[in-house]
């Protein structure tokens, strides 16, 4: 009766491990996809143009981030939907790395100090070999325009 519980012990164990295991797996998967547990150290973004549109009923809004070293360009273009007309601002500033997480400063709107500068947080994560930036606060995805430009 000994064995049998002793061996039903260890069975029970070695299975215990084994889910515990593969939902270890599962969860390293999930926090990949939502860009927490990637290690993007060594990925280069200098030189990167990232994208967002943002689409609404009258509008539709582009905005880029253009990293060039330590510094950066933020760039908005508002589409008029009813004129056809388009107007931009266009901010300069500088970013800070710190492993995945970027933080863009941009005080100066076409060469004249603002005073609230533009500010962004944005976690640098990798699907699919495209390369994306989460904005922290409002989880805006800006894609690498050399990965969409290619489809």
């Amino acid at each position: 009766m000994r064995k049998i519980f002793v061996g039903l012990l260890f069975f029970g164990a070695l299975g215990l491990k084994a889910q515990y295991g593969t939902m270890n797996e599962i969860l390293t998967r999930l926090e990949e996809r939502k860009g927490i547990n990637q290690n993007l150290e060594n990925v280069n973004i200098d030189n990167k143009k990232f994208v967002f549109i943002k689409d609404f009923d009258d509008h539709t809004e582009r905005d880029f981030i253009i990293i060039k070293g330590k510094n950066a360009t933020y760039v908005e273009v508002f589409d008029d939907k009813a004129t056809g007309e388009s107007s931009s601002n266009v901010f300069t500033g500088d970013i800070i790395r710190k492993k995945n997480i970027v933080s863009l400063r941009a005080d100066m709107l076409e060469n004249k100090r603002v005073p609230l500068p533009v500010t962004k947080t944005l976690l640098l994560t990798k699907q699919k070999d495209i390369l994306y930036l989460i904005d922290v606060n409002t989880k805006d995805r800006w894609i690498d325009e050399a990965s969409y430009s290619k489809k």
